[in-house]
Parts: structure tokens; sequence; C-alpha cells
């Protein structure tokens, strides 16, 4: 495909699917999601391309195109590839593909503009994930959240009001601090060198200050890390996991929150790693925040997908964790988990939402004997329960693995109290699994069913079969991703033995 847009392809192809959609009657439900599957199609087939064309041995920025836009302000629609970026964007494909298809069988009204919705903020994502330019970077991010409110406040839940107006403030106030940071190192950079330019691959060699790299690291780590989300920023996302619509939910624990840890690896960490030498060790320890306040919270839950917000605010911690170790295997895991969370998260609120389709509650004490009416949902709520709680096997397993011994490395203590946040996941996901599914039946819910059509058992299957393939072989991903971060653990830790050497 040499020579081919394939970056542009992924990023494009859900946009035109998008538009297309506009010009097909409310009516034709069919046309709607057909076009729906095919453009989410064309992103996950380029972007498994992606995944094994990618040349681990050249490393570094691949698939790269770049187009000036305007020259004057050193600004350049300008995207490519590292191992990150692949892992996210095969991520991103997943998520998004079998969200069509939860959507085909949960959204009943509208249907026509929440894929509009939909599509239009999965091709943010992508943009986000693949840009090179920090002004189209932030422009992806906007877009990315911005969905977020309509898709929210139409076809949520309860207290969809609050949650969309909370998630909008926070995100704004994040975004606003996030801006400030890039400006800044663009405005420096530009006095420094003579020449302005948004360009990360230019931006990233020059040489700040340890002083403002130190000061400019903080609103950008603040900034995105309210998408983490990192404590004390944390309490938007679980309201809005628990408002939004099940393919948004799928979106925004599985996608969105990748965002901010993204931001924080792409920008904060790879363009100033003296602030990152300086501030990753108080992020080691607000992490542990997240880690037991949103386990300890997840387990007191009673609603199903509260108790899954509070987990993703957990997990999130972990990925934390993993990327202040600033070591190979560290940063490795935490990206690795990045993905593995993202696919069992998906998972998780898509199977909430089709119990609670057909219950109109979510309540774990509402519940008994579940997998006698529905054995299939039943298996794939306990494979992900097994996911979640780190077993062997499955996706999460090796990359928590990874976190941990990357933590024991540099942040010992940290390592050894975060490692009982895993028996907090387990108690909480054990315990909903038997209480749901695995006590007697009750007579009021034998009118439910099981998933039993292609469209229905799909896009948990292929969810199920990705947490399988990567936790018994992962080495398909963290090869790929070892090529991105391998540069950037030796740029920070170069920063670091130049300072201790007292040049």
């Amino acid at each position: 495909m040499e020579g081919f847009p394939i970056l542009s392809a992924i990023i494009l192809a859900p946009l035109f699917g998008c538009i297309a959609i506009l010009f097909v009657k409310e009516a034709s439900i069919s046309k709607i999601r057909a076009i729906a599957v095919i453009s989410t199609s064309v992103s996950l087939i380029l972007s498994l391309y992606l995944l094994f064309a990618y040349d681990k041995a050249k490393a570094g920025y691949q698939f790269v195109e770049k187009v000036e836009w305007v020259r004057s302000l050193g600004i350049s629609y300008h995207v490519g590839v590292d191992g990150i970026s692949v892992a996210m964007v095969v991520l991103t494909s997943f998520v998004i593909f079998t969200g069509v298809f939860v959507s085909w069988v949960g959204i009943k009204h509208r249907i026509k503009e929440h894929y509009i919705f939909l599509l239009l903020l999965v091709s943010g994502v992508f943009g986000v994930f693949t840009s090179l330019d920090m002004i189209f970077f932030y422009l992806f991010y906007e877009l990315a959240v911005i969905p977020m409110y309509p898709l929210i406040g139409i076809w949520g839940s309860a207290n969809r009001e609050y949650a969309t107006m909370k998630l909008t403030l926070y995100l704004s106030f994040g975004a606003v601090f996030a801006l400030i940071g890039i400006l800044s190192i663009y405005f420096t950079a530009g006095q420094m060198t003579g020449s302005y330019t948004f360009d990360m691959t230019q931006i990233g060699k020059i040489s700040f200050a340890s002083s403002y790299q130190i000061w400019v690291f903080l609103p950008l780590l603040f900034g995105f890390g309210v998408l983490v989300p990192l404590a004390p920023f944390h309490s938007w996302s679980p309201i809005g996991h628990a408002a939004a619509p099940s393919a948004v939910s799928m979106l925004h624990a599985g996608v969105l929150m990748k965002l901010g840890a993204y931001g924080i690896i792409r920008i904060a960490m790879g363009l100033l790693p003296e602030g990152a030498q300086f501030w990753m060790p108080v992020v080691a320890v607000l992490c542990l925040i997240n880690i037991f306040y949103g386990g300890m919270v997840a387990m007191h839950r009673k609603d199903m997908k509260f108790m899954i917000g509070y987990s993703s605010s957990s997990h999130m911690g972990y990925v934390l964790l993993g990327l202040s170790t600033l070591n190979y295997i560290g940063v490795n895991g935490a990206v690795l988990l990045m993905f593995a969370h993202g696919i069992m998260t998906a998972l998780a609120f898509a199977l909430i939402g089709f119990v609670y389709d057909q219950a109109h509650t979510r309540m774990t004490y509402d519940f008994s004997g579940l997998a006698h009416k529905m054995p299939f949902i039943a298996v794939a709520f306990a494979i992900m329960g097994f996911a979640s709680s780190g077993l062997p096997g499955l996706a999460n397993f090796v990359s928590e693995l990874m976190i941990f011994i990357g933590a024991f490395k540099t942040y010992p203590f940290q390592a050894v109290i975060a490692v009982f946040g895993i028996i907090i996941t387990a108690t909480y996901m054990l315990r909903a699994l038997r209480n749901v599914f695995f006590c007697e039946p009750m007579p009021e819910w034998e009118h439910l069913k099981d998933a039993t059509t292609f469209v229905q058992r799909f896009p948990y299957i292929v969810l199920i079969l990705v947490l399988l393939i990567v936790g018994f072989y992962p080495a398909i991903l963290i090869d790929v991703i070892n090529a991105g971060v391998m540069p950037l653990v030796d740029k920070i830790n170069n920063v670091s033995m130049a300072a201790k050497a007292g040049l």
C-alpha cells in the first residue's frame, strides 16, 4: 500500500460515513446501520494492516503524511504513527466497530442522529492518536469530546442533564489548561529557534530550560489528566459512564479516557522530559488515590454502570503508575493496559446495556440467577470479570504484571500498595457475577431473553477474542508498542544522566 494515505483513510472513513448518513432518510434504518458498519469496518481493516505492516526494527513515526495548512503560523496537517499510536488506533477501531453493533440493538429512537454523532466522535479520536501537529492534535481532541454532550444528553438515562453538564465543565477546564501548555511550548520554541511551528517532531529536538519544563509540564499534566481521570479531577467520569447509552459508555471508558493518558505521553513526556522526571514521582502517589478510592467506591456501588465506572478510574491509576516508572517495562505495561482495559470496559458496558435494555434496571440487588435465562451473557460477563481481576490468559494480566515489575524497580512502596488493589477488584467483580448471574433465579425475570442472534452475539465474541489473543500472545502488541516506548524512555533517561553528569 505504498503511497496510499492510510492514516487519512482511517480518520476520514467514519467522517465520510457520517456525511453519507446525512443524505439518508430517517426511516431507512437498515441503510443507516449498514453505512455505519461499512465505514467502521474500513477503519478496522486498515488499522489491522497498520499493526502488521509497522516496521518494528525501523521504529519511529511511519505512514507519515504532511500537508501545509497555515505556513505563516507553522500549522500543518501532519499525521504519523509510532508503536504507541498503532496500539491506540487498533483499540479505537475495535471499540467503535463493536459499538456500532451494540447501538444496532440498543438505540431505538433518533437513530440517524445517534450514528452521526458517534462517527463524528470517533473521527476525532483517530485524529488525536495520529496527529503530529499540536494544533490538529487539539482540534481533533475537541472533536472527540464535544459529541459526548448530545450523545449523553439525548440518548442517556437518568441524570443525563447533570452528567452532561458536569462532563462538559470538567473537560473544558482541562482542555484550557492543556491549551495553555501547548501555546507556551509553541511561543517558547519559536523564540529559541526563530522558527514558529506546532510540529511535534521538530519541537522534540529542542532542549528547553529545566525550570521551564518543570512549570509547563504541570498544566499539561492536569489538563490531560482530567480526562484520564487523574485524582482529584475524577468525579465527572463515573457519572458520565452511568448516564451514557451503551455504545457511548464503551467509547467513553474504552477510548476517550485513553486520550488523556496519550496526551501526557505524546506532548508532556515527549516534549518536556525533565518535567516528566520532576513530576512523575508525584503522579506515582496520586495514582494510588485512583486505585484505592475508585476500587473501594466500586465495591460499594450497587448500580453496575457506576461500579464499572469507578473501576475504570481505578484501573487508569495503574496506567498512571506504569507511566510514572519511566522505565521500559513499566511504560510498555501502561500502554498495553490502556489497550486491554479499553477492550475489557467496552465489553462490560455492552453487557450491562444488554441487560438494562430488557430489565430497565442496573442494580445488582434487583437480580439473581440470570444465568438460567441468559447463559451466553453470563459467560461473557464472567470472562469480562476475570479479565478485570487480572486472570492469567487474558490481556489485563500481562499488562498489570509488567506495570508491577516496572514499579518495583522505581517505586517499590507504591508497587506493594498497588498490588492490593487487585484484591479489591476481584472482590467486587466476583460478587457482582455471583449475585446477578449465579444465585437462585427470580420469577420476575422469566421474560428476559439471551443474546441469540448474530448481531447480538457478534460484538461480544469479537471483544472476548481480542482479550484472549492478546492474553495468550501479548507479543503481537508488545513488540510494536516497545518500538514507540524505547525512544521516549531513552530520551527521558538521557536527560537525567546528562543532568547528573553536570552537562
